[in-house]
């Protein structure tokens, strides 16, 4: 743009040249000579102006050019104070965040993201989840990991919590189930240890017993009543033994919250079991094998964990696109932080952008607004040389008309 403006201006200087040969030839030629002429003026004018505005135009040290790089610190306290006026005031901020749906706008750009925005999301979460998992020492993580969960654990009363849990499972029946198994599995333990009862009932017997062989029968005996009364148990819902099971189970929940020594001693269980080496190493390993499935999954397209990811974002852009109050909510905390960021920080902002200008070079500042409006400052150029031109040949014609 500044060779066309130029090239303009050189080829006024030339049509002046040329037409000022033939003003005795013809009339016109007047007028073509006065457009060249003011166009000349015009083009040189604004020349000087839109050179004077970077630079000394010809080196010259011309008195008020060179007005940018000569004025950049005061240009720069402009700049930071047109942001802290403007955009950088709480109520300002306040003011243009209040007439944004925010909450809205993501919420529309999450559920129907334009040019495969969402699997990009979702891949790039999945990628900085299995990075961030990565970059942590993984016994270090660990470590602190099972310390946090050993410290909630040992504020953590059990007794209580366990008891609360047994009132709630017996009024609920759910313990049944679990009394079934433990008469099954007596019944089996039984039977895989029916030459232990018969020795112990053999070694118990007298020699007269033994003698007449009674021992062998007693055994017998023994073994079926404990089978009979295992298969009463299970089958009948209302057996006096499930009763008394269930009092127990009723005695150990009322102790497990009201009995002070039943609660130290689940306490001290639970100090015991926290404490353990192997149960240290046991959660080790499990944290361990988490962290490498997690990041397998991650780095693995074919994976779920990028289509999770991505259906989660889904679904939490739609419940922001159509829950009013979530909106509200969310517009409200996204302009509280803004006015919050502003109130905090705007003056330290401000503050960059004044000392980033003032740092630069007086070349750096004028070749960047150079660079940003050049081409606009170049228009006035070719401008003022055709509006030169034209305001010629009007004074020119006028000229004529009141010769």
């Amino acid at each position: 743009m500044r060779m066309t403006a130029t090239a303009m201006l050189v080829a006024m200087a030339g049509v002046f040249l040329f037409s000022h040969q033939y003003l005795a030839v013809h009339p016109a030629w007047g007028y073509v000579h006065a457009f060249a002429e003011a166009a000349m003026v015009g083009g040189l004018a604004d020349w000087f102006a839109v050179t004077a505005l970077f630079r000394h135009p010809l080196g010259l040290p011309i008195p008020h050019t060179a007005i940018i790089p000569e004025n950049k610190d005061r240009i720069a306290d402009t700049m930071a104070q047109f942001l802290r006026d403007n955009f950088l005031t709480p109520a300002v901020v306040a003011r243009r965040m209040q007439t944004l749906n925010l909450a809205r706008a993501v919420g529309d750009f999450l559920v129907k993201p334009g040019g495969g925005a969402q699997s990009r999301i979702g891949a790039g979460a999945a990628e900085l989840f299995a990075g961030v998992l990565e970059s942590l020492d993984p016994e270090r993580l660990g470590g602190q990991v099972r310390s946090g969960l050993k410290h909630q654990l040992s504020k953590l009363e059990a007794a209580p919590l366990l008891g609360q849990m047994l009132s709630a499972a017996i009024a609920d029946k759910r313990h049944l189930p679990l009394i079934d198994s433990i008469i099954r599995w007596a019944g089996l333990t039984l039977e895989d240890n029916e030459e232990m009862v018969r020795a112990m009932i053999h070694e118990r017997a007298n020699a007269l017993l033994r003698w007449t062989g009674l021992d062998e029968r007693l055994a017998n005996s023994v073994l079926d009543g404990l089978y009979r009364l295992l298969a009463e148990v299970l089958v009948d819902p209302h057996h006096p033994l499930r009763g008394k099971v269930e009092e127990g189970l009723e005695k150990v929940a009322h102790d497990l919250v009201h009995d002070p020594e039943a609660r130290a001693k689940v306490e001290q269980m639970k100090r015991e079991l926290l404490d353990n080496p192997a149960v240290a190493d046991w959660w080790q390993g499990v944290w361990e094998r988490m962290r490498t499935s997690l990041i397998a999954m991650a780095r693995d397209p074919d994976s779920t964990l990028d289509g999770w990811l991505g259906g989660t974002l889904a679904e939490l852009g739609g419940a922001l696109r159509d829950d009013p109050r979530l909106q509200m909510q969310v517009n409200r905390f996204a302009r509280r932080t803004a006015v919050g960021i502003a109130t905090r920080y705007g003056g330290q902002i401000v503050q960059l952008v004044s000392e980033t200008v003032r740092r630069w070079d007086a070349r750096t500042i004028t070749d960047r607004l150079e660079n940003a409006v050049g081409r606009d400052l170049q228009f006035i150029r070719i401008n003022g040389t055709l509006v030169g031109g034209l305001v010629g040949v009007t004074i020119h014609a006028a000229g004529q008309a009141l010769g």
